[in-house]
């Protein structure tokens, strides 16, 4: 008894899933209507180059269906209409990821290389189609753009190659331009100091031929002084130096000889007078005579 309450519960829970996995059914189906609805719209905008009713409509189809990777590739596309590349590449990530069909994701990955080839990141933009290439092997554009955007990948790398080799080399003149610049420039400072020396020497060579010239001059000057004096000398004659040396008497002037005959002759006359007067004062003394006690 007990056995046939758990069927009959276990039935019933069943029933309960079926009927709510058909209404969730029923409402999914009538929310894909109705996003498709609004898809529809958007499109129709878009078609009419109203970009703003046209991203009104797929953000509507987006809030009623946000699995929908359909309403997110189309909103993409309006933004690359109007070159607003970053929010395009958005919207088609999120298409890429929420997808669930493989051409859906084949879309979602072949305008995402569009945008990077419009961005020229080459690079990426290979990357972006080989994975669209992965979801649809058989799309000729597809393959088309991942072809050429390899080319200009190589022709990119070639180019920042060379690019580089030229900077390597613009860098090797700068260096070998400075190394040149500073050997002149040390060439220039041994040079200003060899002439710095030179002047220096010369200078010390002139001082020197200063100095000589200088004592030349001395030298000739006490010659000079010395043959002057060799002349005054001369001048004087064959006069006994004692002579030389007596100063000449001025006009008017008893010399000292003169001086020295005429005192000599004072004193003769002096002594012949003191003489005379001595004579008569001899005459005139009485003799001495012994007294008679």
């Amino acid at each position: 008894m007990r056995r046939v309450k758990e069927i009959g519960l276990l039935f019933v829970m069943l029933n309960g899933f079926i009927a709510m996995a058909q209404e969730n059914e029923a409402l999914d189906k009538r929310a894909l209507k109705e996003a498709n609805n609004y898809v529809y719209e958007g499109n129709e905008n878009l078609a009419e180059d109203n970009y703003v009713e046209a991203e009104a409509e797929y953000r509507k189809a987006i809030s009623t269906r946000p699995n929908d990777a359909t309403a997110r590739y189309n909103l993409g596309n309006a933004y690359y209409e109007k070159e607003n590349l970053p929010e395009a590449f958005g919207r088609y990530k999120q298409a890429g990821e929420t997808a669930t069909e493989r051409p859906d994701k084949h879309k979602a990955y072949h305008n995402m290389g569009n945008v990077f080839m419009k961005n020229k990141e080459y690079e990426k933009a290979v990357e972006a189609y080989k994975n669209a290439l992965r979801n649809d092997p058989t799309d000729e554009e597809t393959r088309y753009n991942y072809a050429l955007a390899k080319e200009l990948l190589k022709k990119e790398q070639e180019e920042n190659k060379n690019d580089e080799q030229n900077e390597d080399q613009n860098q090797d003149q700068q260096n070998q331009d400075q190394q040149n610049q500073d050997q002149n420039q040390d060439k220039e400072d041994k040079d200003g100091d060899q002439e710095n020396k030179d002047d220096q020497n010369e200078n010390d060579q002139e001082g020197d031929k200063d100095k000589d010239k200088q004592g030349e001059n001395q030298d000739d000057k006490g010659d000079q002084e010395d043959k002057k004096d060799k002349d005054d000398q001369n001048k004087g004659g064959d006069q006994p130096k004692d002579e030389q040396k007596k100063p000449k008497p001025r006009p008017g002037q008893l010399s000292p000889q003169q001086v020295k005959n005429l005192l000599e002759a004072m004193s003769n006359e002096e002594k012949k007078v003191q003489d005379k007067i001595n004579a008569k004062k001899v005459k005139g003394i009485p003799v001495k005579t012994d007294k008679d006690w």
